[in-house]
């Protein structure tokens, strides 16, 4: 079975863990602190804020810019349903936004059709690793005082104009397994404002003026302080030795992906009907997912596609799901968005990790182009 990912771990993750378990400290402490500085340097940020997972990053992010009832928050309905619980988790409003079908991104020309005088923020996901247009973004949002926070649960590794992805605006992070690296679960917020950093690493420990760490660290008595109500998003120091581990593998694993994606990209640039992921001109993606489209003038429904490669031993995923069509979103309002619904319906994930061989993908394209063909020789629907 070829599944649709596997993390790469082994024995210096191990390691790592074992020697958090001989400190004694296990809970948010400095292999957190640690890791929030190596992310933070990694991706040219000036700070990192190590939380829960990106869900709970993103919510803090818009809690501690004073989101809240009465605000509209623009987001892709083009995400995982993170994206758009985030600001109802805030006490605002989501309002979905189209995306562009070759980036599956938002842009500033779908962006601009969803703002009102109620919007205080916008929620730009690089989905599956390709980085969205952040400057013409910006050049839209800035001048109106709408904050651009960044999305980028799956864009580390993933650069913009010559910049990783992280290195400008509050972006939100995650080191889920599905991540190029991961701590399991977990998530991190990058800034380059150290007084917002602050801030919200009291607001990820309940509000406290003091951490848990430096008070039991201290040789003198210490006394915290609750200064405002906050939430327990701590990572552990189990999470973040991993993490550290998992860091120094960045490199490897983008140019590994990155390379298995050309191949998948060799194979199936001529097989008619489908279209692939490709770097845009102002950036290259991490290829946390390959997504390939079916084009609409094939005849042929993408589950049956999915069903036809998993009886053949290979693992597919959906393509990206839309929010505004899940039951969590019906009393939410939504405009047309033909993009994103042709994108949800006529796209699938292939398997793509650092520990596939060009075998793999080799075969995993072989059943794609077989399925295609198979549809074009004798029409829908087949099996």
């Amino acid at each position: 079975m070829i599944p649709i990912t596997r993390p790469w771990l082994g024995a210096e993750e191990a390691a790592a863990v074992n020697e958090v378990l001989a400190s004694g400290w296990v809970a948010q402490g400095p292999k957190v602190a640690a890791f929030e500085a190596s992310v933070a340097a990694a991706l040219g940020a000036g700070e990192g804020v190590a939380t829960t997972s990106c869900t709970t990053a993103l919510h803090l992010a818009l809690h501690a810019l004073g989101v809240g009832p009465g605000d509209e928050v623009v987001v892709p309905s083009l995400s995982f349903i993170a994206t758009t619980n985030a600001p109802r988790y805030a006490g605002a409003r989501p309002v979905f936004a189209d995306v562009d079908l070759e980036t599956q991104n938002i842009t500033a020309e779908t962006l601009e059709r969803a703002l009102s005088p109620a919007t205080r923020a916008v929620i730009v996901v690089h989905q599956a690793g390709m980085p969205a247009d952040l400057d013409a973004i910006e050049a839209l949002c800035k001048p109106r005082g709408v904050t651009v926070v960044e999305d980028a649960a799956c864009a580390i590794g993933s650069t913009y104009r010559g910049l990783p992805v992280g290195a400008r605006n509050l972006v939100a992070l995650s080191f889920h397994p599905r991540k190029l690296i991961t701590t399991g679960e977990g998530g991190m917020l990058l800034t380059g404002d150290g007084r917002l950093a602050r801030r919200l690493r009291r607001l990820r420990e309940h509000g406290m003026a003091v951490s848990a760490h430096e008070r039991h660290a201290s040789r003198t008595v210490v006394v915290e302080a609750y200064e405002e109500l906050g939430f327990n998003y701590r990572m552990t120091d189990l999470q973040a030795a991993i993490g550290l581990v998992q860091l120094g593998k960045l490199d490897a694993i983008v140019a590994r992906r990155r390379a298995l994606a050309a191949r998948y990209s060799e194979l199936l640039g001529d097989v008619p009907g489908l279209s692939l992921p490709a770097d845009p001109p102002y950036g290259t993606t991490n290829y946390q997912s390959y997504v390939v489209q079916l084009d609409d003038d094939l005849p042929l429904q993408r589950d049956v596609v999915m069903q036809e490669l998993l009886d053949r031993g290979i693992a597919t995923r959906r393509g990206i799901m839309a929010a505004h069509l899940e039951p969590s979103c019906a009393a939410l309002p939504a405009p047309a968005l033909p993009v994103t619904e042709r994108l949800t319906r006529r796209s699938l994930i292939l398997p793509l990790f650092h520990g596939m061989d060009t075998k793999d993908v080799e075969r995993v394209a072989e059943a794609l182009a077989t399925a295609v063909a198979h549809c074009a020789v004798e029409g829908p629907p087949w099996r």
